[in-house]
Formats: C-alpha cells, sequence, structure tokens
C-alpha cells in the first residue's frame, strides 16, 4: 500500500518502515514557533515542568504580532515576559514586529519541506504550502517540547483536493478554499490532512498555496500539505532532495476521501455572517452597503494580494465613508510593495496603510468595529466578536473581491 504525502513526512521524520493513518507516533521536532500572545503561558508552563534548558534554542522561534503595537497595558508583559525568556534560555531567533508569524516562518526560511513544525497558532497549519507537516498546539504542549523536542502524534487520514484546469478571470485561491470548506463544512476535515493536487496547483504560486494551506483549518484539518516543485525550491532558496521530491500522494495511498474540482467551474465567492463555512457566490450577495474593507493578514498579505487589489483600485477612490486597511504580511512584503509602486496606489486610492501585524484580525486593534457596522475581509475567520463586537458582520473575501467592494461601497461582482 503507497503512502499519503503526509505518511510520508512522518515516515521519514519516526524512522520506520511504515505508518498509517491511526497510529501513534512520536516525531522529533524541527521547528516551533510561540507568539507574543502565549509566551508568557509557555514560560510559567515550561519552568513548572521542571525544565532547566532548551532542548534546542536554535530550533525556537518568538514572533511578537498579534500585539504590537500595544493596544492594552498587559500587552507590554507579555513583551517582557518573553524577552527576558528568550534571554534566559538563549534564543537568538526573536522577531520584534518584522511581521506576521506564518509569514516570517516561511519568508525567513525557518521551515523547509519535510520538516515537522508546530506552532501556538492554529494557522500554523501555513507552512504546509511549501510540503511541511505544521500544526498548531497549545501552550503545555509547546512547553513539553521546548524541554524534549519530541511530539506525539496521531497519524491523520488524509482527504485528498485534485483540482484541474485553468481559473476564470477574477478568481484566486482564496475563492477556492472558502469553495471546499463550504462543500465540506467547517468540521469537514476534522483531524486530517488536505492534500491538494492537479495541474491548477501546480500553476500557482507559494504565495496563492499558503492562503490556502492557512484556511485549511477552517475545515477542521489538522494539516495541509502541497508538494514541492521547482516553485518551492525558488521560494525556499534550496534544491530539493530525494526525500523532498518524493512528498507526494501514491497511487496506490489511502485516502478518506477524493474530492475534484474542475478549475473552470469556480466563481468569486464570500464566506456570510458568521460562519467561515456559510459560503455563498458573490453574485448572490450584491448591492450590501459595507462600511470597511480589510485587505491584509496571514491569509492574505502576501505581495501578489496586495497587487491584485491594487490592480482594481488604480485610478479609483475608497467609497465615502468607507474605511480600507491594508496590512503587508510582513517588512519585506512592505518594502517590496513600496519599492513596486503597489503601496502608492493604494494610497492615492485612499487606503490606510498599517505596520504588518495581527491587530485587526484578531480584533486587537488597527480598525475594530462597532455595532451594525460590515466589513469586507481577506483574513480567515469570521466568528462572532472577531473584528469588533459581537453585532459587527464579517464578510470573507478575496483580495480582488475586497477591493471592488471598497471602491462600489457594496458588495458587488
Amino acid at each position: 500500500m503507497g503512502l499519503t504525502a503526509i505518511e510520508k513526512i512522518i515516515k521519514h521524520n519516526v524512522k520506520k518502515e511504515s505508518v498509517k493513518a491511526g497510529d501513534i507516533v512520536t516525531v522529533s521536532v524541527d521547528r516551533v514557533m510561540i507568539h507574543d500572545i502565549f509566551i508568557p503561558f509557555v514560560a510559567s508552563k515550561f519552568e513548572e515542568m521542571g525544565f532547566k534548558k532548551l532542548w534546542d534554542p536554535d530550533k525556537v522561534v518568538l514572533i511578537y504580532d498579534h500585539l504590537v503595537p500595544a493596544s492594552q497595558l498587559d500587552d507590554v508583559r507579555h513583551f517582557k515576559i518573553g524577552d527576558q525568556f528568550a534571554a534566559k534560555y538563549g534564543m537568538k531567533n526573536v522577531h520584534r514586529s518584522d511581521g506576521i508569524c506564518h509569514q516570517l516562518m516561511t519568508e525567513a526560511f525557518y521551515v523547509k519541506p519535510g520538516d515537522v513544525v508546530f506552532g501556538t497558532d492554529s494557522h500554523t497549519t501555513t507552512y504546509g504550502c511549501i510540503g511541511a507537516f505544521s500544526s498548531g498546539i497549545g501552550y503545555t504542549e509547546m512547553a513539553s517540547i521546548l524541554g524534549t523536542g519530541n511530539m506525539w502524534v496521531k497519524v491523520p487520514e488524509t482527504i485528498k483536493v485534485e483540482i484541474n484546469g485553468t481559473l476564470p478571470e477574477g478568481v484566486m485561491s482564496k475563492d477556492i478554499i472558502l469553495t471546499l470548506i463550504g462543500d465540506i463544512g467547517a468540521d469537514g476535515a476534522s483531524y486530517c490532512a488536505l492534500e491538494f493536487t492537479g495541474d491548477t496547483i501546480s500553476q500557482m504560486s507559494v504565495a496563492s498555496r499558503m492562503a490556502m494551506a492557512n484556511m485549511a483549518v477552517e475545515a477542521g484539518a489538522k494539516c495541509a500539505v502541497f508538494t514541492p516543485d521547482e516553485k518551492t525550491e525558488e521560494y525556499c532558496q534550496i534544491e530539493l532532495d530525494e526525500f523532498q521530491r518524493s512528498i507526494y500522494g501514491g497511487e496506490d495511498a489511502e485516502y478518506k476521501r477524493v474530492i475534484t474540482y474542475d478549475a473552470a467551474d469556480f466563481v468569486p465567492v464570500m464566506a456570510c455572517p458568521s460562519s467561515v463555512d456559510l459560503i455563498k457566490p458573490v453574485s448572490e450577495l450584491k448591492d450590501i452597503s459595507i462600511d470597511q474593507v480589510f485587505i491584509g493578514s496571514c491569509t492574505n498579505g502576501r505581495l501578489e494580494d496586495l497587487m491584485a487589489a491594487a490592480e482594481v483600485l488604480k485610478g479609483h477612490k475608497v467609497a465615502e465613508y468607507v474605511k480600507l486597511i491594508v496590512t503587508p504580511a510582513s517588512r519585506k512584503i512592505y518594502q517590496q510593495a513600496l519599492e513596486n509602486g503597489t503601496l502608492s496606489v493604494l494610497s492615492e486610492a485612499g487606503a490606510i496603510i498599517t505596520h504588518p501585524g495581527c491587530g485587526l484580525c484578531c480584533g486587537r486593534t488597527g480598525g475594530i468595529l462597532s455595532d451594525g457596522e460590515r466589513v469586507v475581509a481577506t483574513n480567515n475567520r469570521n466568528f462572532l466578536g472577531r473584528m469588533g463586537t459581537s453585532k459587527v458582520e464579517i464578510y470573507l473575501a478575496s483580495p480582488v473581491s475586497a477591493a471592488k467592494c471598497a471602491v462600489a461601497g457594496k458588495i458587488v461582482l
């Protein structure tokens, strides 16, 4: 029996003859990420467990992104505890407002294809875009890894998603993942791996794959995985080795389910308030007035996303009484968008351009909304209270769709 892509990664890590879905194995962790929200709890639990040193300080990455700049007094406590912990245990990989954690982990080359990675954030699934096994965990599990370098996992079943053909104009990978979530439901991939394949996927940039891997968790997935290829090599600035090139599902691999799509059938869609699997075509939502548009986050804050929005906005102005907030996913992306003129186009259209971070997406700062307001956003969650009060309506969309709405002042196709 052949192996799925995730089974191959885990088998290689644990050095066993074979693994299968449902097996409980102990993996050797290649890298971990802790963000600023969780560092006080991780630090406290680590010392409560009696550990005296990190298993490998160079494999630990601490990223301040959710709470920067501080919007509440207690935020500063997180920074102080994080800095003290890093200094005490010799951590060198600390990023203070360099960007969003899930962007930095691949952008700064902390993760490579075939790695086993855990992070204290559910959207750690993002690193599957380059062919890694990556998943979110809690602070107790993270503290244990910091002391031992190991983590137990149950080998997940795999749902194969095969997409072939050319996407219609105006359709982005965000529309694909939203459509999939709508089709299988918010629990349709619970504790499964989503394995994406097909020639549509091969044509995608790594950035587009990142948006899909990022939102795999919104269907309940444990992880997501894309086969590493020449685009992965270019993005990671490596040459794939034999193992990394083998990270794809075997022809006789056993899948829990196989879902196939014709790329030509996809249309622009939105996730409607307040469920990420309440998906409707944009064509059915026209003329709903909006108060704000958000383009950015770890889902859609990459250069290609900002450029796609700028292409729509060029020569236009944001509608009167509508706020357009743009948040690049990292300082590097911010600089690239500045150098190629993208930020200039967005600014001239009336966008408010913020520092790279998670503030608005996680409802901390930088544009939170109040009762009765409605926002079209490119981030990953539209739960009640996610971006302000529980009476805010959040529609999730692609950067192209979001930009069109910003110009019109309402939801338009």
